[in-house]
């Protein structure tokens, strides 16, 4: 067994872990990065990245058959989605599952990349295969997480689809059942309604993506249904059904219906990849997620840091990366504050409409006890909006604290909204007064002015 001394090592190349590792390495300190699977994590080849890759041909034609006078735009009126080149695309944005390209920001930081899986060993120490890693100031576990597949009868059996095969399919199948309508539900439901596949999502709550605004959950059902596919919402599916693992899987509801489909994608949640890290030998549970405290360290262990999903608090691809900030500076001796978290991340839904939203929603602002009251404002209600073509219909709402005169939550549905999101967090995070957003002024003719209008229908 070799032996090798680092400052800090980091286990899990995804983006929270890059971040950490690179922000370390930019201060000059000696960082190693252990990857058992490919360097950029599950976003960049499973998750975010081919999944917008997949939705983005159909929002684009549909932008074009919306805005009238381009040529191509008449063309493509009549035309159809080109499958192959889709997918096509898709692989070249994956880099074909390829993590090359990965290795030029590794290299120009020095950083170790040690290929296996890591285990922690000890205090500050980590086995990969034969070596041991030793940490002279701390050890960094970004792991991440996997999906879920719920106890229900037959389901493992049936070789479901999780995130990972269904963003990088080779082919369409002809029929998808999805169990879950959260976000990587609907966002796939649309996507491969968009490819030509029958889809049907069955999800056991009373609506699609219940954790935000109802009408956004209305505005995304009306949306998917619209472009065929069947949503079954609030029963459970009690068993699934398909011999050996393959062709037809049928899905049994409790309400006695069953569907079947040619391929079932199973979206029901995460799972933190925490089982085989070597966790209870500090006395933490395996296969949970970590609690950490606002500097991303677990109590008791000063020179442990656990950054993104598997620390369970918000399962966010930005969001790890913006633990994975904090953790460096805390190693690296700067204080350091937690301002975003929980209800106060921004998220982003690519369906259409899109669906951006940050802090609290309405319902959730009154369940933590706030003061508040919404405004509302349809998103196509400006000189800006009219661009993105007809028939382009939205929401934006803001929910303020009337107590303290600050925003404490928007959401934004329609057409390209997610770029609207940044300027509801900013304000949000930085407790803007409600009466100095009157001050600041949007370009015209920009969507952006939509904010004067929520600020007049406010009364400001």
């Amino acid at each position: 067994m070799s032996t090798k001394e680092f400052d800090v090592v980091v286990i899990g190349a995804g983006p929270a872990g890059e971040v950490c590792a690179g922000r370390l390495a930019g201060e000059n300190l000696s960082v190693a990065l252990v990857e058992r699977e490919l360097v950029g994590g599950e976003c960049s080849f499973y998750a975010c990245m081919p999944s917008k890759a997949l939705l983005r041909p159909a929002q684009a034609l549909a932008e074009a058959r919306r805005v009238g006078g381009i040529r191509f735009a008449q063309e493509a009126a009549e035309g159809a989605i080109d499958v192959a080149a889709v997918l096509r695309r898709r692989d070249e944005v994956v880099h074909n599952l390829s993590d090359d390209a990965q290795m030029l920001w590794i290299e120009e930081r020095e950083i170790a990349l040690v290929r296996g899986h890591g285990t922690v060993a000890g205090e500050r120490e980590v086995r990969v295969g034969d070596d041991l890693l030793r940490a002279r100031r701390a050890v960094v576990l970004a792991p991440g997480t996997g999906a879920a597949i719920p106890p229900i009868p037959g389901l493992r059996e049936s070789r479901p689809w999780t995130n990972r095969e269904v963003t990088t399919a080779e082919a369409i199948p002809g029929s998808l059942l999805v169990l879950g309508g959260g976000v990587v539900g609907v966002e796939m439901a649309s996507a491969y309604a968009s490819l030509g596949a029958k889809v049907t999502i069955v999800e056991a709550l009373p609506r699609l993506i219940a954790g935000e605004e109802e009408f956004a959950s209305g505005q995304v059902k009306d949306a998917l249904e619209a472009a065929g596919v069947e949503v079954v919402a609030g029963t459970k599916a009690t068993a699934v059904q398909r011999k050996d693992g393959v062709g037809p899987v049928t899905l049994e509801l409790e309400d006695g219906r069953s569907f079947t489909g040619d391929e079932l994608l199973v979206a029901v949640g995460r799972r933190p990849r925490t089982d085989a890290l070597g966790l209870e030998e500090l006395g933490l549970e395996a296969g949970k997620s970590v609690e950490v405290d606002e500097e991303m360290r677990v109590p008791g262990h000063e020179w442990l840091y656990v950054i993104g999903d598997a620390n369970g608090r918000v399962l966010l691809t930005h969001m790890g990366k913006y633990q994975g900030r904090l953790a460096a500076d805390h190693i690296l001796g700067r204080s350091v504050s937690l301002r975003s978290d929980g209800r106060l991340s921004p998220r982003v839904i690519f369906t259409e409409p899109q669906v951006a939203a940050v802090g609290h929603t309405l319902q959730s602002a009154k369940d933590a006890g706030l003061n508040v009251r919404a405004v509302e404002t349809p998103t196509e209600g400006s000189a800006g909006g009219s661009f993105v073509g007809r028939d382009a219909p939205g929401t934006a709402r803001i929910v303020l604290d009337e107590d303290r005169r600050v925003i404490v939550g928007a959401t934004f549905t329609g057409v390209e909204v997610a770029e609207s999101l940044h300027a509801a967090t900013i304000a949000i995070i930085g407790e803007v007064p409600i009466e100095r957003l009157w001050h600041a002024v949007p370009c015209f003719p920009t969507r952006s002015e939509l904010w004067l209008n929520l600020l007049e229908e406010y009364g400001l």
